[in-house]
C-alpha cells in the first residue's frame, strides 16, 4: 500500500533542502542534456509550429536568425515546418526560460547545481525589459543585444562567478524576499543583490574597463537580472522532488502561450495539459486586453517551488505592476496555504511573523477545494515582434489537476 502522505513529505523535504548554487555560464549545446544543433527548446508543454502563439513563433524565428540558420521570417518558417528544426520543452532538458523560453544551441546558459542532491538546472540570459526575444521580438536591435549577452557579458559574469566560487541562489532569494521581492514578477531587490555580489569580481576580471562598466551597469539597471538564475534554482529544487512514487505533489507548471501543462512527482514525465488563461492586469500605455496573448512561460517554476504569487505577502508593492491591492497580495498567499503541503523552511514572510511560504501544491487539495494555484506574470503581445504589453494575474485550467488526479487513481488504485 502506497503511503502518499509520507511520499509527499519526502518530496517537499527534498525541495526545501535543495541548495542551488549558480556555478558558471556555459554554451547550451555543451551542457544541456540532449541539446543538439537542430533543436530549439521552448517554454511550456510540447507544441508544434502550427499551434504556437505569436510570441513563441517570433522567438523561434529570432533564435534561428541568431544561429545563422535563417535570414528572415520565411526561411525560418520553412526550416521548422519542413522538419529540419525540432521543438522540445525546456523542462524535458532540465532547463527553464521565461516567457517564450526559447533556447538555442549556441546560447549561453546559467549552470545551477543543487549541491544537496546533485541535480543540475539551466536557464538562458535575461535581456531586460522592452522588445526582447522572450516576448517574440526579433529585430536587429534584439539580435544585437543577444550577441552581446552571449558574448562579452557572459564571459565577464562567468569570470566573476569563477572567482567567487559560485553564488548561493537559495540564500540570496531568501534575503530578497525580506526586501520586498516575491521572486517571479518582482526581483528588484534580488537583482540589486546579484549585481552587488558580481560587480567587484567583474571589475577585477579580464576585459576592457568600458566593457566591464557596461556589464555592471546592465546588471544594476535590469530589475530582472536575477530572474533567470532564480528560475534555474527553482527548477533544481523542484526536480529534486520529482519521481517519488505515490506523491501527489506538482513538480512542473509551465505555459507555451497556447497550453499550460503540469507534471506530478508520482506520475513520471507525463504532461497534463489544458488551455492557458488570459491574464487580468495592467497594460502599458497604448495597449489593451485586445493586444494580449494568453499566458506564457516557464517562470511558474517559481510558484511550483513556493515563491512567486505564493509569496505575494512579502511583496505588496507588486500590485502597482500587476494590478490589485496590498490586501490582495496578502490574501493570495493565505489562500495558497490551503492547497499546499508545508511551509518553506528557507523562504519566510516577515509580515506573517516569518511564517514559511506555502510550498508543495497537492493536486488532491486543488481538486477537492476548487482552489487553483495563483500565477502572477508578464503579458506578451499576441503578435510576434512587438514584445511585452503589461503584467497581471492568471489561473491555470482546472482540468489539468482533475486529469492528473484521475491518472493517479488509475495508476495507484485500479
Amino acid at each position: 500500500m502506497i503511503d502518499f502522505e509520507e511520499a509527499n513529505k519526502t518530496v517537499v523535504e527534498r525541495m526545501m533542502s535543495a541548495r542551488p548554487i549558480l556555478k558558471r555560464i556555459e554554451t547550451a549545446i555543451d551542457v544541456i542534456p540532449g541539446m543538439r544543433d537542430n533543436l530549439l527548446l521552448h517554454a511550456g508543454p510540447p507544441i508544434t509550429w502550427e499551434k504556437a502563439s505569436g510570441p513563441l513563433r517570433g522567438a523561434i524565428v529570432g533564435a534561428l536568425i541568431l544561429e545563422g540558420k535563417a535570414a528572415d521570417w520565411d526561411s525560418a518558417v520553412e526550416l521548422v515546418t519542413s522538419g529540419q528544426i525540432d521543438l522540445e520543452p525546456c523542462h524535458e532538458h532540465a532547463t527553464v526560460g521565461p516567457m517564450a523560453g526559447v533556447t538555442s544551441a549556441s546560447m549561453k546558459v546559467y549552470v545551477v547545481e543543487n549541491v544537496t542532491h546533485g541535480n543540475i538546472a539551466y536557464s538562458n540570459m535575461n535581456e531586460g525589459y522592452g522588445k526582447v526575444l522572450r516576448y517574440g521580438a526579433y529585430s536587429e536591435e534584439v539580435l544585437e543585444k543577444l550577441h552581446w549577452l552571449n558574448g562579452s557579458f557572459s564571459d565577464l559574469v562567468n569570470q566573476a562567478l569563477d572567482s567567487l566560487g559560485g553564488l548561493d541562489i537559495r540564500a540570496m532569494l531568501s534575503e530578497s524576499l525580506h526586501m520586498g521581492d516575491e521572486g517571479h514578477n518582482r526581483n528588484k531587490a534580488g537583482s540589486i543583490l546579484y549585481a552587488a555580489k558580481l560587480a567587484p569580481a567583474i571589475a577585477l576580471a579580464n576585459g576592457t574597463d568600458e566593457e566591464k562598466s557596461k556589464v555592471i551597469a546592465f546588471l544594476g539597471e535590469n530589475a530582472l537580472s536575477f530572474l533567470n538564475p532564480v528560475m534555474a534554482g527553482c527548477k533544481a529544487m523542484a526536480d529534486a522532488g520529482h519521481g517519488v512514487e505515490g506523491s501527489t505533489i506538482m513538480t512542473v507548471m509551465a505555459r507555451n502561450g497556447t497550453e499550460l501543462g503540469i507534471k506530478v512527482s508520482g506520475l513520471g514525465n507525463q504532461w497534463f495539459t489544458g488551455p492557458v488563461g488570459q491574464p487580468d492586469g495592467l497594460y502599458f500605455p497604448g495597449f489593451t486586453l485586445d493586444d494580449a496573448n494568453g499566458d506564457i512561460g516557464d517562470s511558474t517554476i517559481t510558484e511550483t517551488a513556493g515563491i512567486g504569487a505564493f509569496a505575494m505577502a512579502t511583496a505588496p508593492a507588486i500590485v502597482t505592476f500587476i494590478s490589485g491591492t496590498p490586501e490582495l497580495a496578502l490574501n493570495t498567499t493565505m489562500e495558497m496555504y490551503e492547497i499546499t503541503t508545508t511551509e518553506h523552511t528557507a523562504f519566510t514572510i516577515p509580515a506573517l511573523g516569518f511564517r514559511g511560504t506555502p510550498t508543495g501544491v497537492d493536486i488532491r487539495k486543488v481538486v477537492e477545494l476548487g482552489i487553483r494555484p495563483q500565477i502572477n506574470t508578464g503579458i506578451a503581445h499576441k503578435d510576434p515582434g512587438v514584445g511585452q504589453v503589461g503584467a497581471g494575474l492568471v489561473l491555470p485550467p482546472m482540468n489539468v489537476f482533475e486529469d492528473a488526479l484521475s491518472a493517479y487513481a488509475e495508476k495507484y488504485f485500479s
